[in-house]
């Protein structure tokens, strides 16, 4: 048995931990909704306390709040902590690969360390001019759109730029959505983490069975993306066999992973490499899109900062975007902090689901293996012990000159993950959020960020937590 935190009092067992209470059959599963299920959460872990149990369907659940116990959990990855195997099942079920998002054990550990070469600091510098190249492809969409007066679909956009984005870095294809309204990969891509959330949550797999619409359309989309990922590898296999120094010398995840893929005893197969190209649009799409979004809808709901936002990125990047170059990226400490709390206020990922691999121990509860650990993330990240007068939008507070304050708020809103497992792409999305803000800041004016209905901007869960229909409207700055 292995123990995630030290204990005296004897261990408490999971039926004695307080929580709300369960119906027959389907324990607290209809007690919530499924894209409300993060505030259910939330809800529950302020009513509950720290650790409570919750239980859904025949699976009994765990849920912890605590911050601490959090981070103590992902640090026991992988060895005493996995995803939950029932989303492995269902990647396959699929048709799909595992990446390293969801690889396991040996596989992952192969898979993580190309992975984390491949997002370098160094390599995202050496990509940095096709990333402005992408984010000058924004900046003329939405000159086009200001122009006409026309409204801008947000989240659309922010998804167009991100998937063109880690398309060139990851795989060196020019993927250009953001000059095609045309049938592009980006919708399909929209369609398969909804159908995985769904999927991984329900009750009953009736998809086994018979299929409806939308697990109809599911199905053309992921032929239509399974299609564009063997395309991708076609051509890497391609620019390699022209060009061997690639080979001993690859440029961009891809061709890395192929490299790889063809050594003797690699342990890394064909199906590795499709399942991180899926892994990397996927990941790389929805989550960075999604905060973007969030962070502007923040900025205008919040006029001084705003105000300061708009300075900086004017100051840094002036009337020319073209001549940005890496080094500004850091010159910019204003916007990353705007990052930093929007991503504290609207993680996309404001809890996490992992499974015990064997029986162990968490604080004073003991844990059979199989359990499956709910972390509910935010609930730190918004109590006034960590972050005075939380709900306010304030990124002035990731600037503090307290080395140790900052350090510990780090430590409490962790929104790419904690431990081995934490986000390989982080330091790629950071330079992309801080990017497309300075293009729009320092380029345009937000006259309006507006809601389906006018009111708040409503968290709806599907596998990541966005807002729901977002539209800006802009002016461009005059020369």
């Amino acid at each position: 048995m292995s123990t995630t935190t030290s204990h005296a009092a004897p261990l408490r067992q999971w039926a004695d931990l307080p929580g709300p209470k369960a119906w027959p059959i389907v324990g607290n599963a209809l007690q919530i909704q499924l894209n409300q299920i993060h505030i259910d959460l939330e809800d529950w872990a302020k009513a509950y306390g720290p650790i409570f149990k919750a239980r859904l369907g025949p699976a009994k659940v765990l849920v912890l709040r605590d911050h601490d116990l959090i981070n103590t959990v992902m640090r026991d990855r992988p060895e005493g902590f996995r995803r939950p195997a029932k989303l492995d099942q269902l990647v396959r079920e699929m048709g799909l690969h595992p990446g390293v998002f969801n690889a396991e054990g040996a596989v992952w550990y192969a898979q993580r360390r190309m992975v984390m070469s491949a997002f370098s600091p160094s390599h995202v510098r050496a990509y940095f001019p096709l990333l402005l190249s992408v984010s000058r492809r924004l900046q003329a969409r939405w000159i086009k759109a200001a122009s006409a007066h026309q409204p801008i679909d947000l989240q659309a956009d922010l998804m167009r730029f991100t998937v063109d984005a880690i398309a060139g870095l990851a795989f060196g294809a020019e993927t250009n959505t953001l000059e095609s309204d045309e049938d592009i990969i980006q919708h399909h891509l929209d369609k398969i983490f909804p159908a995985l959330f769904s999927r991984v949550n329900a009750l009953v797999p009736y998809w086994r069975w018979f299929k409806r619409a939308k697990d109809r359309e599911l199905a053309h989309s992921l032929t239509i993306v399974s299609q564009a990922i063997e395309d991708f590898i076609a051509q890497a296999r391609q620019r390699m066999r022209d060009d061997p120094a690639r080979v001993a010398q690859p440029t961009n995840l891809l061709e890395a992973m192929i490299a790889a893929a063809d050594q003797p005893d690699s342990g890394v197969t064909d199906d590795d490499v499709a399942g991180n190209v899926m892994t990397m649009l996927l990941a790389g799409e929805d989550t960075t899109a999604n905060t973007l979004a969030w962070a502007i809808y923040l900025l205008h709901r919040n006029p001084a900062v705003l105000q300061q936002a708009q300075q900086e990125a004017r100051d840094v990047v002036g009337a020319d975007l073209s001549m940005l170059t890496m080094d500004h990226m850091a010159q910019l400490p204003y916007l990353e902090a705007v990052c930093h709390e929007t991503m504290r206020l609207k993680p996309v990922a404001p809890f996490r689901v992992v499974q015990a691999l064997r029986d162990t121990v968490v604080a004073d509860v003991a844990v059979p293996k199989d359990t499956m650990i709910w972390c509910v993330s935010r609930h730190d990240a918004m109590d006034a012990t960590y972050f005075p007068d939380p709900e306010r939008f304030a990124p002035e507070r990731w600037l503090d000159a307290d080395a140790a304050q900052a350090s510990s708020a780090k430590r409490v809103s962790t929104p790419f993950g904690a431990g081995p497992r934490v986000c390989p792409g982080r330091y790629l999305a950071l330079v992309e959020m801080k990017l497309a803000l300075a293009t729009l800041l320092s380029q345009f004016r937000i006259e309006a960020v507006d809601t389906p209905d006018g009111s708040e901007a409503a968290e709806v869960m599907s596998f990541t937590m966005t807002p729901v229909g977002l539209t800006l409207k802009l002016s461009p700055i005059s020369p």
